[in-house]
């Protein structure tokens, strides 16, 4: 089996090293040893061990019939969309690890390679190393999902992580998970909840099997949270956690981004640092958890090879995944119902006046209150919240 991979950046050239240390466990799971025969790049390499294997014209994968799959690691839509749909065009399996690809385009790739009755594959591009989409298209196919949850960002869980054990500040943190590799020069994808959004978009359009566009969810980051949040977390015995959800409501679905306070007793409550974990409840199943390495070079590429071996045993057979092109409408987001936490310089006269009924947190913090409200939707919240005026808030799981 010749597989060509575009893009030799750090999941490129990890797709590469792990199909070359279990070269010949590969072989003898995908039935057939597995050989990189081209690289696409517009870079050179001198001296790595696949000099003689970059190409710089992706016409040159698409034209050689030897090529049965193609790897595409390059990130971004474009021009990775305009190199995929040429491989499956051209009867090549493709399997990526590019969430901004399958985001945008999933559902058309998904089509293209049906028609051609080829495979389009995507494992690596929401959990990294933790088996996610498989699990979806295949183990839980008789179950109504009707919830997933997850800390599906390694950066901002390490960042949230460190602030938690070291009541650091923001800004500190997020220079130390720069200083690491962990956070990019730019790192707006992930601290304002971008990342994580494609990723539950395309998690919520493989369970109602519609197109679900992320540029649809409420996304918050964790810009706003301070060491101040934190030790209020801790004065309720809570961890703060950016999570991803999708909850299933009637026929459609209410889906969001945002920081939660998470009780000890929450299956995600304990993933720390720059581990991933996704929380499942299906209505057969109840509740399952998936949990693991959500990044990096090596674990993504993992999840890039189990597809290129699951293609390479399904070769003129398509895969059926259930993705259509006609969009769901997701539910607003402010009818859905939340119990909040706040921080406000107001008195508790104010805060009582305006919120009634709150319970208050004593976290020694002087020159405001803190306070969880009652159970109200988001709406609600929001008309209350700027007559009161508020420092923070941030939900309870």
């Amino acid at each position: 089996m010749k597989v060509a991979v575009m893009g030799y950046g750090t999941i490129g050239s990890g797709v590469v090293e792990v199909l070359r240390i279990n070269k010949d466990r590969i072989a003898e799971r995908a039935g057939e040893p597995v050989e990189v025969k081209y690289v696409l790049d517009l870079r050179e390499f001198p001296g790595d061990p696949m000099e003689d294997k970059i190409v710089h014209d992706y016409q040159v994968i698409a034209n050689d019939p030897e090529v049965g799959i193609v790897v595409e690691t390059m990130g971004g839509v474009e021009p990775a969309f305009t190199f995929v749909k040429a491989m499956l065009e051209a009867g090549k399996q493709v399997t990526t690890s590019n969430k901004a690809l399958v985001a945008a385009k999933g559902a058309e790739l998904i089509r293209i390679a049906r028609e051609k009755n080829v495979n389009f594959q995507f494992e690596a591009s929401v959990g990294g190393g933790i088996p996610i989409i498989r699990p979806l298209n295949c183990c839980l196919t008789a179950d109504e999902i009707e919830e997933i949850t997850g800390i599906l960002n390694g950066t901002t869980n390490y960042m949230l992580t460190k602030m938690s054990e070291e009541g650091a500040e923001f800004e500190d943190v997020l220079k130390d998970a720069q200083a690491k590799g962990y956070a990019e020069k730019d790192p707006t994808a992930d601290i304002e909840g971008h990342d994580p959004c494609r990723k539950i978009a395309i998690l919520t359009s493989l369970v109602c099997g519609r197109q679900v566009d992320f540029e649809d969810i409420h996304c918050e980051g964790i810009t706003k949270i301070s060491a101040t949040d934190i030790k209020y977390a801790k004065a309720m015995n809570r961890s703060i956690k950016l999570l991803a959800s999708s909850r299933k409501v009637g026929e459609s679905y209410v889906a969001m981004v945002a920081p939660f306070l998470l009780p000890q007793t929450h299956p995600l409550c304990n993933v720390n640092d720059v581990f991933n974990g996704v929380f499942v409840h299906g209505n057969v199943l109840g509740d399952a958890m998936f949990y693991g390495s959500g990044a990096g070079k090596l674990p993504t590429a993992s999840a890039v090879v189990a597809d290129i071996v699951d293609m390479a045993k399904h070769q003129n057979v398509n895969i059926v995944i259930d993705w259509k092109e006609e969009k769901m409408e997701l539910l607003d987001y402010k009818d859905c119902t939340n119990v909040f936490f706040v921080r406000t310089a107001a008195s508790k006269a104010d805060a009582e006046k305006v919120f009634g009924k709150v319970t208050y947190v004593e976290a020694g913090i002087s020159g405001e209150i803190g306070f969880t409200t009652e159970a109200m939707t988001e709406g609600e919240f929001e008309t209350k919240a700027e007559e009161l005026g508020i420092l923070n808030r941030i939900r309870l799981a």
